[in-house]
Formats: C-alpha cells, structure tokens, sequence
C-alpha cells in the first residue's frame, strides 16, 4: 500500500493514541507492531491499526496529520469509532488477509433471502473538510471582553523594564 496515509495506531480499545503520517502504509505499521520504530510507541506498546486515510500527494497527508493532532481526544476516538467500531486491528486489511473475526461473523450470518434491489446509483464521496483551526477552541465571552489591547493600556512596567514612572530605567 505505497501512497501517502495518515493513520493511528493504539494500544487497545479506547487506550493510548499515535497519529502519524507515511508513504509505505504496510512497511510503516510492520514497522510499529515489530517494535523496530524507536519512539512513543515502542514505549506505549502502541501496535495495533485501528484507523487510516490515503492521500494523493503527501502535502496533503502531511497537512492531515498536523491537523488531526491538535484535536481533541474525543474527535479522533470518534473518526476512528466511525471507521472501525469494533476497534478491529486493520493490520489484516492493509495486507490482503481477512481478519479471523469477520471470518467467524460471516459464517454465523444465514443465506441472505433474495429481494429484488433497484440498481444503486453511484454517488460521489463527499469531501472531507477539516478546517486549519480543528481543535482550537475560541475564548469565551467572558475571556474576549477581559482580553487587552496594548494600545489601549500602558504596558506592565515588567515588560517596560523600568518602574513605570516617567519612563526612566
């Protein structure tokens, strides 16, 4: 799988998080899970695939990644709940092989009952975006009226560097 991804691994359902960006998905995770990536997570035991996205250019996967870093917590649990619910390690997938769960739920589901179905008309994906500013939370009423403008009050005398009289040293 050589293009451009962002991905994250973690150490198990709803545990530690690392997101990072790649253009050999494959090599990179084989890379995580076999401890060979010197770093946080050969320190968090962080191993398992549980969310990725491919990119055209590596600029825009580069872009995703530093976005989706300053994110909240919750917004990353929550794409990768939205992608993989089960928090199944997507190593199999990116590999070619069936996961041994979706093996064994396959087989327990009973022959579907044949029901006509009008044709699907394909629809085109609609873009994802994230703006620049994802995770940055804007102050609060409160805090915009407290905020200070320097041209409207004098500076701290600390920052002056002097005793704030007669702007003397």
């Amino acid at each position: 799988m050589k293009s451009p991804s962002v991905y994250i691994m973690a150490s198990g359902r709803n545990g530690t998080l690392y997101i990072g960006v790649t253009s050999d998905l494959v090599k990179r995770v084989w890379q995580h899970r076999e401890g060979i990536a010197e770093g946080f997570t050969k320190d968090h035991d962080v191993k398992l695939l549980v969310w990725y996205e491919q990119h055209e250019t590596m600029e825009s996967a580069i872009s995703r990644e530093k976005a989706m870093k300053k994110w909240l917590r919750k917004w990353k649990l929550d794409i990768i709940e939205k992608m993989n619910p089960q928090w199944n390690d997507l190593w199999p997938e990116i590999i070619g092989e069936w996961p041994l769960s979706t093996i064994a739920t396959v087989a327990a589901i009973p022959a579907p009952v044949a029901v006509p179905v009008p044709p699907a008309v394909p629809t085109p994906p609609v873009p994802l975006v994230i703006p620049a500013n994802a995770g940055i939370q804007p102050p609060t009423p409160r805090e915009a009226s407290e905020m200070r403008c320097a041209e409207d009050y004098e500076l701290d005398s600390r920052l002056r560097g002097n005793d704030g009289v007669g702007g003397g040293a």
